[in-house]
């Protein structure tokens, strides 16, 4: 899927020193590609812990990126890679889909170290403006337990009293409250993007909607649905992330967050019929309560987005599911992926089979 350049203030992007952290993973690959496209100076820095080169791929055939293979929980290697940088937009995190962040609470909250180390590291440098992956995770959980509620999560509801998602939320919530204190106390220029439940091209299985690719691609029966099924999201293409994510590095400075993420309102159930219909796969459901399944009943509004950022989502997910699902057969055997599939639903996705990075 190509990116329309007209919403961006391309000369902004021009020759700007960019660093991407955690740019080889799913999210910020796709970032990479699109400061490229603006014509930015990006640089990437992985631990290839869950990202992977092959992500990068045409970036670095074409010599278009420089790459750093870092650790940045290593201060060294931090105040290297941002050395003469503009902006740094901060996606390198311990992080997975439901199954990692619910399991390895202790390694979410090494998250607590890293992006302290990053921002005290880039105001320290004279970086210009932080831009910051958060998560919907950080809203109250005590908010989101009503299926019947058309709740939608204003940025505002993320006060006190605090209740996020596990150490995961908590630690992205502390990353923006951190932010929003350092550009009070220092003129350190920041924006939060708050990203909702995202899927696409190069994603993994550690996500729901991935997860039941994988499922439907290998005719798992019973299909395996975790929870009762009933839990609402708003599933959020990685085409309308990206997009966002440049525009709130664009315009927001204030270390204000901002929701990325559709106000469609759809199930775990419903998500699943859809995928088991893409793969021509007819299977009974089998309901996993004793799995994690986190909140039942998370979906963004994003009013903030359009008014601070021009922002709305361009990728309904009938359509962005479609064309998902056509990249994830196209880059699955299916042989390979039965035997790892259980496996990969709880990691990081340090194993994924037969990922070209197209």
């Amino acid at each position: 899927m190509s990116f329309d350049l007209s919403s961006f203030d391309r000369a902004y992007w021009q020759d700007r020193n960019v660093l991407v952290t955690g740019g080889a993973s799913f999210i910020g690959s796709h970032l990479t590609d699109l400061l490229v496209e603006l014509g930015a100076r990006v640089s990437v820095a992985d631990d290839l812990s869950s990202g992977r080169r092959e992500n990068l791929a045409d970036q670095l055939e074409r010599d278009a990126i420089t790459f750093h293979e870092v650790d940045l929980r290593d201060a060294e290697s931090v105040r290297t890679v941002l050395t003469g940088v503009d902006t740094v937009f901060h996606l390198a995190a311990a992080h997975g889909g439901r199954g990692y962040v619910d399991l390895h609470q202790s390694a979410c909250a090494e998250n607590l170290y890293l992006d302290g180390l990053v921002f005290r590291t880039a105001a320290g440098l004279g970086v210009d403006k932080v831009v910051f992956a958060s998560s919907g995770c950080i809203y109250p959980l005590h908010i989101q337990g009503d299926l019947d509620s058309e709740l939608k999560l204003t940025e505002d509801l993320a006060g006190p009293p605090y209740n996020p998602d596990g150490m995961y939320g908590n630690a992205k919530l502390m990353g923006e409250l951190t932010l929003r204190a350092m550009h009070q106390d220092t003129g350190l220029k920041a924006a939060s993007c708050r990203y909702f439940t995202v899927y696409g091209p190069r994603g993994i299985e550690n996500h729901a909607v991935m997860a039941m690719m994988g499922r439907a691609l290998v005719r798992q029966s019973p299909f395996e649905i975790w929870g009762d099924g009933r839990q609402i999201r708003n599933w959020t293409h990685v085409y309308d992330i990206v997009r966002g994510t440049v525009l709130a590095g664009e315009r927001i400075s204030d270390g204000s967050a901002v929701n990325l993420g559709t106000t469609e309102r759809v199930t775990v159930l419903d998500a699943a019929q859809t995928i088991c219909e893409l793969a021509d796969h007819t299977a009974e459901f089998a309901f996993r309560t004793d799995m994690p399944v986190g909140p039942v009943n998370r979906v963004a509004d994003n009013t903030l987005a359009a008014e601070l950022l021009g922002w709305t989502p361009q990728v309904p997910f009938a359509e962005g599911v479609r064309s998902t699902f056509a990249w994830y057969r196209a880059h699955r055997d299916p042989a390979v992926l039965g035997e790892v599939l259980e496996s990969l639903l709880t990691s990081r996705g340090e194993h994924v089979p037969v990922l070209t990075g197209v």
